[in-house]
């Protein structure tokens, strides 16, 4: 898998800035990309999740981020508790840090609003960050990338849908495991 995210040190989103870890340049970034490619067997699929052009201060190479919207695509679906979970283990700093979050959710005032934006801070600063994730992946976050792929995808359309059952590193594994036997035994 071609991990952008990883790459770029940023999770591609308005509250992807990692605390405590500085972005690379552009010129270190391209240069992290083409070292991961050349890492990549060429006769062998690459999973790249569906990203923006842009992830955090960085850019996606043209020729690269043109042939990831112009591959096949996987749809994969989690239920809305477990994705709540998910996110309140990645990023587990918003929880500790209820400030750093509520200034981050300032950025989205222009977005949604000032009142609702107050709403979610006043939540988060009365420890209910969980209920402001799943009101962001609502009203902001599926919304915003339900549009990004119907207008960048170009085979989101025909995408295979794959309902993970929860969460956990083993049933991620198992669903990879499952997707590259079943790209191995499809013709060249």
């Amino acid at each position: 898998m071609l991990d952008l995210e990883a790459l770029a040190v940023h999770r591609s989103s308005v509250l992807g800035r990692i605390p405590g870890q500085d972005q690379p340049s552009q010129k270190q970034f391209d240069m992290r990309i083409w070292d991961s490619l050349r890492q990549f067997d060429p006769n062998r699929v690459v999973y790249v999740e569906a990203e923006s052009k842009k992830v955090g201060n960085v850019s996606v190479p043209d020729a690269l981020i043109e042939t990831v919207r112009a591959s096949e695509c996987l749809n994969l679906n989690l239920d809305l508790t477990e994705r709540v979970a998910l996110l309140m283990e990645d990023y587990a700093f918003f929880a500790q840090d209820p400030e750093l979050f509520c200034n981050r959710l300032q950025t989205l005032v222009s977005a949604l609003g000032k009142s609702v934006i107050e709403q979610w801070q006043t939540l988060v600063r009365a420890g209910d960050t969980a209920q402001v994730v799943e009101a962001l992946l609502l009203q902001h976050y599926d919304p915003t990338y339900a549009r990004s792929v119907e207008r960048n995808f170009l085979c989101w359309p025909k995408a295979e849908q794959l309902i993970l059952q929860d969460r956990h590193a083993k049933t991620l594994q198992a669903l990879a495991a499952q997707c590259i036997a079943a790209q191995a035994h499809m013709p060249a």
